[in-house]
């Protein structure tokens, strides 16, 4: 190969893709349809180059238009998809009865997050308590990567640099926030212990756990997590239901390792 050949393995850059996908996680993080103009400032994006994709995405199902108000929203076309991915996601179908199992035993809700998108998690698997009162998770939500207990491990397995950590956190949404520096001994801990706890700093009377499911590079790509109401999640409790999915995240990655998925 002579200097002026390309690579077959350098990444070719795609704007009008880049793009598409940066309006679809955009539409999909909004709780409100959006305008082209407001869309296109935030995105940085040329206000005709934002209408021509939305127009093509809108053709395309993935996107809905409100005529009076002129706003776009994510649209239903996404549904299929996403839905699809999921079902052929080896990780979401392995973890799905483990998570059941976790649930009946500690009284939590046990939920399997995935690394989506750039500083984002997605929910890929979930079980419900028993209990009376439960907390509302769905299917596919999203979160940022920094936020909670799975926040601090992936600060503390993915992100080196202080200086992008403290950008990061200062955008983040707590109940309580906790300080920076108080924040940074939580990730070291995490860190020494292999899991982390949230109690109430992220929402208020709720306690999240979380342990970390390593990828390629021993990298933190996924995280199985435990969520549970604070007065019934007892402190003597959590080293327990810790080690608990500790267990399934290494059978899991056991198995994966068998199948070659």
């Amino acid at each position: 190969m002579t200097e002026n050949q390309i690579n077959p393995s350098t990444k070719r850059q795609v704007p009008a893709v880049s793009r598409a996908l940066a309006i679809l996680r955009f539409l999909a993080r909004s709780p409100e349809p959006v305008g082209v103009n407001p869309m296109a400032r935030e995105l940085d994006l040329v206000p005709s180059t934002c209408l021509h994709i939305l127009r093509v995405l809108q053709d395309e199902g993935l996107v809905d238009f409100d005529s009076n108000t002129k706003r776009y929203m994510i649209g239903i076309g996404i549904l299929p998809l996403a839905r699809s991915a999921l079902q052929r996601n080896a990780f979401s179908s392995l973890i799905q009865p483990r998570l059941s199992k976790l649930s009946e035993t500690f009284g939590v809700t046990s939920i399997a997050t995935q690394l989506a998108e750039p500083n984002q998690m997605i929910v890929v698997a979930l079980s419900q308590s028993n209990l009376p009162f439960r907390l509302q998770v769905d299917l596919g939500s999203r979160f940022p990567t920094l936020i909670s207990a799975t926040g601090r491990l992936f600060a503390a397995f993915n992100v080196s640099d202080e200086t992008t950590l403290r950008q990061r956190f200062d955008k983040l949404v707590w109940d309580h926030p906790p300080a920076f520096e108080t924040w940074l001994d939580e990730v070291r801990e995490a860190r020494e212990r292999g899991y982390s706890v949230d109690q109430g700093t992220y929402i208020s009377g709720v306690t999240v756990v979380a342990v970390p499911v390593f990828g390629i590079g021993g990298m933190m790509s996924r995280s199985i997590v435990a969520i549970g109401i604070s007065e019934r999640l007892q402190d003597t409790e959590i080293p327990k239901l810790a080690k608990a999915m500790q267990s399934v995240r290494d059978e899991i990655q056991d198995l994966q390792i068998e199948t070659g998925g």
